[in-house]
């Protein structure tokens, strides 16, 4: 599949610009966000602990969900903020062009791509009980793959200056890089990290889908594959058996 890479800047503000997955993406977000804050100010805001993403739960509680529900919590305002406007800034786009099956599934797989990377780091240097939250590991998966698709768009850095996005995945990718390698920035720059690099591998490698329709054909083809070559034995074995119509 060809991707133009023209980013239709005209269609940036209008209604089609909130396919089904991005918008329901920001309507989540923002739901469990204010439920959140509701919790937090009845205190009853502990219970959305458990959804956040901690190490030693998922390791030795098997709190698997974790991987996924923590791409819905947002530490504040801001930090909701941020990360809704650049899922709808690059997202939309992504979605138009892919589908909102594709879209979705690359989103989470990015997201819980950083989040392993999130947990092995932090398991790693003993960080056992860091909480970590937020979209940012699939938005930077996103961000990845526009500019990629999309290198000669031009969005706004800072919001004031032009550049092209294939040199804004650069910037963003080296910050996230030297952030990494810092101690207790405050920011999982690892998970950033971890997103990214996976959503380059899944457009370079092209990973398969992993539907149900494929794993049946790819039996089925399989097994086609197994009699041919069962029916070839055969024929060699039993060359009296032969018919004029063989070839």
């Amino acid at each position: 599949m060809r991707y133009s890479t023209r980013y239709r800047l005209n269609t940036l503000f209008s209604s089609s610009n909130f396919p089904n997955g991005v918008k329901w993406l920001l309507i989540s977000n923002t739901a469990v966000f204010v439920l959140s804050y509701l919790a937090h100010v009845g205190g009853f805001g502990q219970i959305f602990n458990l959804f956040a993403l901690v190490p030693r739960a998922v390791i030795f509680h098997f709190a698997i969900w974790q991987l996924a529900t923590y791409l819905f919590l947002h530490g504040g305002i801001q930090h909701l903020l941020f990360n809704m406007l650049a899922l709808w800034m690059f997202g939309a786009t992504l979605e138009r062009d892919w589908g909102t099956r594709r879209f979705l599934k690359f989103y989470f797989l990015c997201g819980i791509a950083a989040g392993v990377c999130d947990v092995s780091v932090n398991a790693l240097l003993g960080n056992w009980y860091t909480s970590t939250i937020g979209a940012s590991g699939a938005i930077y998966g996103v961000l990845l793959a526009f500019g990629v698709l999309y290198p000669d768009a031009i969005i706004l850095f800072l919001f004031i200056f032009p550049i092209q996005a294939k040199f804004f995945v650069m910037i963003v990718g080296a910050t996230a890089l030297l952030g990494s390698l810092s101690i207790n920035s405050g920011v999982s720059n690892v998970a950033h990290l971890g997103g990214m690099i996976f959503g380059l591998l899944y457009l370079k490698v092209r990973f398969p889908k992993l539907d149900v329709y494929e794993v049946r054909r790819w039996y089925r083809n399989y097994k086609l594959q197994r009699a041919k070559k069962k029916f070839q034995v055969y024929m060699r074995k039993h060359p009296s058996d032969r018919g004029p119509w063989v070839n």
